[in-house]
C-alpha cells in the first residue's frame, strides 16, 4: 500500500512538472512573438456611384377583427401588385420587407379592446438608370391605397462587394505605410506580418426621401426623386495589423 501511494505521488510530481513546463512555454512563446512588434491601424474610403434607387411602400389597415384587417391590407397590396405589372414589372419584383398583424387598445380607462392593425411593408429595386420609373412607381403605390415610406439610393451587392474590396486594399496599404514609418522612426526594419484582423465596414444607404407618419405624400416623393442627383456613396474599412520590428 506504501509502495503504490509513493507510486502515485511520483505520478502527480511528473504531471504537474509536465503542466508547468507547458505553462512556461506558452508564456515564452507569447512574450517572444508580441515583443518588439508594433500595432497599427488603416483605414480606407472608396466612393461609388449609386447604381440602384429602392422604393419602399407601406401598407397600413385596420380592423374591428384581425381578419379584417388582413383582408384590406391583402386587397391593398393586390391592387399594388397589378399596378406594378401594368407598368411592365413582375410580380417578384415587388418584395416583402416586414409584415406585421397586432391588437390596439384604448389604455384610457383601464384597458380596452379597439380593433386591430396589420401593417405592410414592400419595396421595389430599379437600377440608377431608370430613375424616370420611380414617379410611375410612386403613383402605382399611392393609387392602390399604400404609402410611400421612405426612397432610398444604394448599392447592389455586386457594387457593394466591389467597394468594400478596394477599401480593405487600401485601408491594408495604409496599415503598411504606417508600420514602416514607425520602424523608420525607429531605425528599424519592419519584419514580418505577425496578425491582421478586419475591424469593420461603413456602409450606409443614402435615403432621398422618407415619411414619418404611415403614408408619405406622393408629390413630396416626386419632387424629392427629381431634384436630387446622386452623389458619391462611401463604403469604409478599418483593419489593424501586428508587425515584427527588426
Amino acid at each position: 500500500m506504501v509502495k503504490l501511494q509513493k507510486s502515485v505521488q511520483i505520478t502527480l510530481i511528473i504531471v504537474a512538472a509536465v503542466i508547468v513546463l507547458a505553462i512556461i512555454g506558452v508564456v515564452a512563446f507569447k512574450y517572444n512573438s508580441l515583443s518588439n512588434t508594433i500595432q497599427v491601424n488603416g483605414q480606407a474610403t472608396a466612393k461609388v456611384s449609386p447604381d440602384l434607387i429602392t422604393v419602399y411602400f407601406n401598407v397600413d389597415t385596420k380592423g374591428t377583427t384581425s381578419k379584417e384587417a388582413e383582408d384590406e391590407n391583402s386587397a391593398i397590396v393586390s391592387k399594388l401588385k397589378d399596378n406594378i405589372i401594368a407598368l411592365g414589372f413582375k410580380e417578384s419584383d415587388l418584395k416583402t420587407d416586414n409584415y406585421n398583424i397586432y391588437p390596439e387598445y384604448d389604455y384610457s380607462n383601464g384597458q380596452r379592446l379597439t380593433g386591430y392593425r396589420a401593417t405592410h411593408s414592400l419595396k421595389i429595386e430599379v437600377s440608377a438608370e431608370q430613375k424616370d420609373k420611380v414617379s410611375s412607381l410612386i403613383d402605382a403605390g399611392t393609387n392602390a391605397g399604400a404609402g410611400i415610406s421612405y426612397i432610398n439610393f444604394e448599392l447592389t451587392p455586386l457594387l457593394q462587394q466591389s467597394a468594400k474590396t478596394q477599401a480593405i486594399k487600401s485601408a491594408s496599404d495604409d496599415a503598411k505605410i504606417k508600420a514602416e514609418a514607425i520602424a523608420d522612426g525607429f531605425n528599424k526594419k519592419l519584419g514580418r506580418l505577425v496578425s491582421v484582423s478586419l475591424d469593420q465596414f461603413n456602409y450606409n444607404p443614402w435615403p432621398i426621401y422618407a415619411t414619418q407618419g404611415t403614408s408619405g405624400g406622393a408629390a413630396e416623393a416626386k419632387r424629392a426623386v427629381t431634384d436630387i442627383t446622386p452623389s458619391n456613396q462611401e463604403v469604409s474599412a478599418y483593419v489593424t495589423a501586428v508587425y515584427k520590428l527588426r
